[in-house]
């Protein structure tokens, strides 16, 4: 069901927000922000007026109820985030929602089933998906220039987030692997696909109120790649992926910075043959392109449900991996 135009609500008064959703709309004349619900209606107004959204409704629903509205875009706390995705869809609305879609199969299967009974799209909003980098390494290893690749590594480091934030409360969904999981399951999918794939997990849950402040997980294929990730909240922004090829390592750095700006990318390859080789790639606005490509999947005829079905992909894999760290906890201290 395309739409002509972006008429779109938004559901929570957020920085995110006005970096992935106002900033970058305000490019093209058939996107218009028609209004904002907040749980604060204070903040949705000061938010409103500051963005020039010229509605702001009492509550959620009220913006789902919404006739003008045919888009509704999701930044809530993520154990909320497949509640009014399934709310929007079922009211004949596409939905864009912050990453993580939802935090579990039971979950993903209610808003999937939401979707399909009005035919609307629903897109987990991940910046980092598309860019040059990842086709850049999809090249290397379908032309063996390096030799198969053996193994990656990826490594994510946010900041600590306050303690009365929502990632330091568990049951709103906080904790850094939800925060962060989908960045690297989108980046697998990219390079090497999740197909075979099978996913542990191991976490202390030792931060706040007992969320995982770091996580260490692991997918193995059957023939014996491997590709780590190592997420912790700390001092440093850490974003990182490393490739080990047979006959080259190569490395990027910064994948993802918390700015609404340009920033560069380069990924830096040592090769046993050439040495050190930098690709380098143009300077990318992680916001500004994210809502062109949600754009282009919303105001399409396509008939493809490739964004869907790769968003339950990576939730599938993530809830299995969260489960199998509780599992491993449990096993542990039991």
């Amino acid at each position: 069901m395309p739409v002509m135009t972006l008429n779109i609500g938004l559901i929570g008064a957020t920085r995110i927000a006005e970096r992935a959703v106002v900033m970058p709309s305000a490019r093209y004349g058939d996107a218009t922000i028609r209004a904002v619900a907040a749980s604060d209606s204070g903040r949705a107004a000061t938010f409103a007026a500051r963005n020039r959204i010229p509605v702001v409704h009492r509550d959620y629903s009220a913006l789902i109820d919404d006739s003008t509205i045919n888009t509704v875009y999701i930044s809530l706390h993520n154990s909320a985030h497949h509640t009014w995705v399934a709310r929007a869809a079922s009211a004949g609305k596409h939905v864009i929602v912050e990453k993580p879609l939802c935090l579990d199969g039971d979950e993903l299967a209610a808003i999937e089933e939401a979707a399909s009974a009005t035919g609307v799209r629903f897109i987990e909003a991940v910046p980092t998906m598309g860019h040059e980098w990842q086709a850049a390494v999809r090249e290397m290893l379908a032309d063996s220039s390096y030799g198969a690749l053996r193994s990656a590594r990826t490594r994510i480091q946010f900041a600590m987030p306050p303690s009365e934030g929502y990632r330091c409360r568990p049951e709103l969904g906080g904790g850094i692997f939800f925060d962060a999981s989908s960045y690297w399951l989108q980046a697998v999918q990219a390079v090497c696909g999740l197909a075979d794939a099978t996913g542990t997990g191991h976490s202390d849950f030792c931060g706040p109120n007992g969320v995982d402040s770091s996580f260490s997980s692991q997918l193995t294929w059957p023939d014996g790649r491997e590709w780590v990730a190592e997420c912790s909240f700390g001092a440093k922004h850490i974003a990182e992926h490393e490739f080990v090829f047979d006959h080259a390592i190569a490395r990027l750095r910064q994948f993802l910075l918390p700015i609404a700006g340009s920033a560069s990318l380069n990924l830096v390859v040592h090769s046993n043959d050439a040495g050190r080789v930098i690709v380098k790639f143009a300077p990318i606005a992680y916001y500004a392109i994210q809502f062109a490509r949600i754009r282009d999947v919303l105001t399409s005829a396509a008939s493809d449900r490739v964004s869907e079905d790769s968003a339950a992909e990576r939730i599938r894999m993530m809830a299995a991996i969260f489960a199998d760290a509780h599992m491993r906890r449990g096993e542990a201290t039991g």
